[in-house]
């Protein structure tokens, strides 16, 4: 994860300093980095990945959820009416004051991710992808998008990962995302294991290797209210990457408790609020 820290230490010196709708914050333009799957799973070990939240979020969007009380019943592997009290990472947008005159039920968070990926204006993007994969693998069409300008008013979160294509070379799948907007501290390490199993996935699926993750970063920013835990974790050294472990299912009947990271060494979580 050295990649990941050197764009975070050049957001941190180099970066802008301007007022955001969520605050102020620190922000640079434009970068990338490449991931070679096949070589470790690129999960953080400067601080604890919350790797439970990055695969109930994942299998959430597969579903085309809109319900954030349903990805709480896949990360706490129980029924809603035992969880009121559980928070999950969309607790907040969920609940949000800009978003509530919106909201059409409790945990509503309206049409994000796993929508448009199931459900783009009557497209199943996720199916399409797939077929498209094993039928055509040099296809240049390989595309997966949240970014559905009809129905960014409808979301409570506009698409911060907007935009992915898929590549198979060598009978290997490899992923560049665009990511328009990447909150550097708290969201793009939880970014990059979520796409990353994502390939894995989709590379099970269609009974191929995993390639490459490749992360493009638009806006890159750290929130003013984030810098000492950054400077804390970019103090640490980074520690070897751990190795993904599953068996394989279909993609769309996978549990929370199907993946484990194998030798997963991290330092101690550090802690921040997120920004809405």
């Amino acid at each position: 994860m050295k990649q990941y820290l050197e764009a975070l230490k050049n957001c941190y010196e180099f970066g802008t300093d301007v007022d955001s709708r969520a605050g102020k914050v620190r922000r640079a333009f434009g970068y990338q980095m490449r991931y070679d799957l096949s070589k470790g799973f690129p999960a953080v070990t400067t601080k604890k990945l919350a790797w439970k939240a990055v695969v109930s979020e994942l299998l959430w969007f597969l579903e085309g959820s809109n319900d954030e009380r349903r990805l709480a019943e896949i990360l706490y592997e129980d029924s809603r009416e035992n969880l009121k009290d559980k928070k999950t990472i969309w607790t907040q947008n969920a609940n949000s004051s800009y978003w509530k005159s919106k909201s059409k039920f409790p945990g509503d968070v309206g049409k994000i991710y796993g929508v448009q990926w199931r459900d783009f204006n009557g497209v199943d993007q996720i199916k399409n992808l797939i077929s498209g994969l094993k039928k055509e693998p040099n296809s240049r069409r390989h595309i997966l998008t949240a970014w559905n300008p009809q129905e960014l008013d409808l979301m409570s979160l506009p698409p911060c990962h907007a935009f992915s294509q898929f590549f198979v070379s060598n009978n290997k799948l490899s992923c560049q995302l665009y990511q328009r907007s990447c909150d550097m501290f708290l969201g793009v390490p939880f970014n990059i294991a979520s796409y990353s199993l994502l390939v894995h996935l989709l590379a099970s699926e269609c009974s191929i290797q995993v390639g490459e993750f490749i992360h493009t970063l638009g806006d890159y920013h750290i929130y003013h209210e984030h810098f000492e835990a950054v400077e804390m974790q970019l103090k640490r050294d980074p520690l070897k990457l751990p190795e993904l472990y599953y068996e394989k299912k279909n993609i769309f009947e996978y549990k929370l408790n199907d993946f484990t990271l194998k030798n997963y060494n991290s330092h101690a979580t550090i802690k921040a609020n997120m920004n809405v």
